[in-house]
């Protein structure tokens, strides 16, 4: 069953590559990656084989990547992505000796791959279970870990009706889950080989604070003043915040719309009643009168996260927030929209104090007054937050040690 909807949507993808660019860019990729394979890997090398789904995946299986590299230099890295969104912007990663798509989990696909590849073991990051390449792995004694992978009670393994592909979770020599309730419910299977080891994304955070950018441009930005960054932001998350700061003229605001298109650019202009300006157009000059600081490139968020008093993270009103420890690594309150259950780290952010829940406009602006009133309640949440990030690092370390225990 499983290899027919496989093909069926293999059919799909074949046909939505004519009407869609992205979807065009990943039925390419993934043909072009035996090509990528046969010309890169290496006769006689070692390869550790790396599989994210796409860029946030790929965020937590970073530190593992790199210290794999750091402390066993003798193997090298292929990296996979799924997704465009994944690959595009990490297709030249140093990290890896070789990065392509994973092409598509047919059973000739899967040992295609992996007769060029012949990797030594595989780590799949979060949530990935492809049934051939894991059965195939399995059947070659390649060793194979999913890595900070979180289980719910309304997953297919866990229904009557999923015990056929729950076999696949058979293939791994090892789970590193995030939670305790992850063990319990593999363990409610059979699974006993678990360990809770927490997420690596806790120790790519660091990673990216220690490397921050120093911003001229935001500290002449904010003069003085308070500062709200909004980060990875929709329209629906715009219609929370923005109104309140268009009457505060004590505090300066900093949005980063997860979606930079020309179109939602000048939707928040018209928006924000006071003075708008791009960060791509920004001058020292420029930026002290404005009130209001557009970010409209990437890569610079987690380092204006740094400057901010208060953060607001995006996307809690449509499928999901985005990545709340970012924010919380800086020591500064987290706001996010109510579609939060689904992310752990965000509800054990708010258990801790440091991550708060707004649920509209008013719930929004209730809450900052509150702190605009008592700033210290400001100061003891952002000590909360970064408490809680420092108290779940290591997970990379846990991960490498049990691997290379045995």
């Amino acid at each position: 069953m499983y290899n027919i909807i496989i093909y069926i949507y293999l059919l799909g993808v074949a046909i939505a590559s004519l009407f869609s660019s992205k979807v065009r860019r990943m039925w390419r990729g993934e043909r072009e990656a035996f090509d990528v394979l046969r010309n890169g890997v290496e006769d006689g090398a070692q390869y550790v084989w790396f599989h994210a789904a796409s860029l946030g995946e790929f965020e937590q299986g970073r530190p593992l990547i790199e210290e794999l590299r750091r402390t066993h230099p003798q193997y090298k890295v292929l990296l996979t992505f799924f997704s465009p969104s994944g690959y595009e912007v990490r297709k030249n990663y140093e990290g890896a000796d070789i990065v392509c798509y994973l092409p598509l989990d047919t059973p000739l696909n899967a040992r295609r791959f992996l007769r060029l590849v012949r990797p030594v073991m595989a780590f799949f990051i979060k949530y990935e279970f492809w049934y051939n390449y894991l059965h195939i792995l399995k059947h070659r004694g390649v060793p194979t870990y999913s890595v900070s992978s979180i289980f719910r009670p309304d997953q297919i393994f866990f229904r009557w009706y999923g015990k056929s592909y729950g076999k696949v979770l058979a293939c791994f020599s090892h789970f590193f889950v995030q939670t305790e309730q992850s063990r319990k419910l593999l363990a409610s299977i059979g699974f006993r080989n678990v360990s809770v080891t927490g997420d690596t994304r806790f120790d790519r955070v660091l990673q990216i604070q220690k490397a921050s950018k120093h911003l001229p441009l935001i500290e002449n930005f904010v003069q003085g003043k308070h500062l709200f960054v909004a980060g990875s932001s929709w329209a629906p998350d715009e219609e929370i915040f923005v109104p309140f700061f268009n009457s505060r003229s004590d505090w300066k605001m900093v949005i980063a719309p997860h979606v930079v298109s020309e179109d939602h650019l000048q939707q928040l202009e018209q928006m924000v009643e006071g003075t708008t300006v791009r960060y791509s157009k920004a001058t020292p000059e420029t930026v002290v009168e404005a009130d209001c600081l557009l970010i409209d490139c990437y890569g610079l968020l987690s380092s204006v996260y740094h400057y901010a008093d208060v953060t607001y993270v995006g996307g809690g009103f449509g499928v999901g927030i985005h990545n709340v420890l970012e924010a919380a690594v800086w020591g500064v309150p987290v706001v996010f929209g109510p579609n939060n259950q689904r992310f752990h780290e965000a509800q054990e952010l708010m258990a801790a104090g440091g991550g708060f829940e707004v649920d509209c406009k008013a719930h929004f602006e209730a809450l900052m007054d509150e702190w605009i009133d008592a700033p210290w309640r400001v100061q003891v949440a952002g000590e909360k937050s970064t408490e809680y990030v420092k108290s779940k690092v290591g997970a990379t370390n846990k991960v490498l040690e049990e691997v290379f225990s045995k």
